[in-house]
């Protein structure tokens, strides 16, 4: 891995990999939608799609077609605290997506007509969302877990906030947030010493700097929220506080997540699935922050079901509570962990999308050998400070369904006193 600076400023992260014939290219910019506010929620996400219809240069229909011509991959998201733009193309294409992706970066046009027709189709990306409990539940979650906080807004915005902005709104929210200090460029795969030159020659002339809005830290407020919708199973989340990205804990919440609810041989999946059959979809995971986590459960089954679920991921939960992890799993998590992060570096895009996010969110970079050195490391004692950490609020709730009789009396301080917090 190579890290440099442009004339101007602007960071590069570089890994070259010789032995493949692509390339993998981003520009990654720290800001989502925990940078918004109330008035302005979602603009983060409509400005990621305004980018894609049109420069001077290039209208909608011939960015789409310069990636189709040559074969590639073009694409973007947002997340609650960063924005990504990316292609994946053959390394001798290149000069193209760079050219390509750098016009649409400086040179939107943000044109009137396409913003409101770009309104039209992000409205109905929230009907979509709106139609799917399975994801609502999550972002209901958020709002248990944080409240009022920022990052608890959703992600794509709501119609009121979405049908008041103009071009104004969003040049002048890119003005304050795409910025030298805030942007970071990714790329890994068969590159040469002429990627430089191409850099500069794109991105050479940039010389907004500003200074990043300072982050307020959510406190985890462990709410329940419940969405009455006619659906045939319940969909269901419950969250415990977690650790932020790059805390010394990190690898550790990970291996007690495997263990917990992270795959087929995982406490949850086999006793509500494979033993009960109970759900079809239940799991855990743990999302990191620049400044905080969560770890959640997830768990989609028919209302009669919906209280035996509950009932047993509590149980799990408190077994754990008591009785943290035995040297078997602790033993089985780190190979776990080790196969999945080797085999997740595998491709360019997943090279890229790690260089990008730890330049941005860390501003520091492992390598593979040091990674799995840390998850070595991880004893059982790090395990129980975890545990410490998680069960020392009362748990949030949400969940999406026909009725809320399954959650509403539950005490969501359950597990409060049970590691004596």
């Amino acid at each position: 891995m190579e890290r440099i600076q442009l004339k101007n400023g602007l960071r590069v992260v570089i890994e070259k990999i010789p032995t493949v014939r692509s390339v993998s290219f981003g520009i990654w910019v720290k800001t989502g939608s925990r940078n918004e506010t109330p008035d302005n929620s979602g603009i983060s996400h409509f400005i990621e799609h305004m980018l894609f219809k049109g420069t001077e240069r290039f209208d909608a229909k011939e960015i789409a077609e310069q990636f189709d011509a040559i074969g590639g991959n073009v694409n973007a998201f947002t997340s609650k605290e960063y924005t990504c733009y990316y292609a994946k193309v053959l390394d001798e294409h290149l000069p193209i997506a760079v050219d390509v992706l750098s016009d649409m970066f400086f040179n939107s046009k943000l044109d009137h007509e396409e913003l409101a027709k770009e309104k039209n189709v992000i409205l109905e990306e929230i009907s979509m969302y709106e139609d799917t409990p399975d994801d609502m539940v999550h972002d209901l979650l958020s709002r248990a877990a944080y409240g009022d906080h920022p990052l608890a807004y959703p992600i794509l915005g709501t119609e009121k906030h979405l049908l008041a902005m103009d071009s104004s709104h969003l040049s002048n929210y890119m003005k304050e947030h795409y910025t030298i200090d805030n942007t970071v460029i990714s790329v890994a795969g068969n590159i040469d010493d002429s990627l430089v030159e191409l850099l500069e020659r794109h991105f050479g002339h940039f010389d907004n700097h500003g200074t990043a809005s300072p982050l307020t830290v959510p406190a985890f407020n462990g709410e329940l929220l419940y969405h009455e919708k006619a659906t045939e199973q319940n969909h269901i989340c419950l969250s415990l506080p977690g650790f932020a990205t790059g805390d010394d804990l990190q690898y550790a919440m990970v291996l007690l997540n495997n263990a917990i609810g992270g795959g087929m041989s995982s406490r949850l999946f086999q006793e509500i699935r494979e033993k009960r059959g109970l759900a079809y979809s239940v799991y855990s995971y743990h999302s990191s922050h620049a400044d905080s986590g969560m770890f959640t459960i997830y768990a989609g089954t028919a209302p009669k079901q919906t209280k035996d679920v509950l009932d047993l991921a509590l149980e799990l939960l408190q077994d754990v509570a008591v009785k943290g992890l035995d040297d078997n799993e602790l033993r089985k998590g780190k190979e776990q962990l080790k196969g999945s992060l080797i085999l997740s570096l595998e491709g360019t895009g997943s090279r890229m999308n790690r260089l990008g996010k730890n330049e941005l969110m860390l501003g520091q970079h492992y390598t593979l050998d040091q990674m799995i050195e840390h998850i070595e490391q991880v004893t059982a004692d790090d395990v129980n400070k975890v545990l410490d950490r998680m069960f020392s609020e009362p748990f949030a709730l949400s969940m999406v369904g026909a009725s809320d009789s399954a959650v509403k009396d539950m005490r969501r301080d359950y597990f409060v006193n049970l590691r004596g917090n």
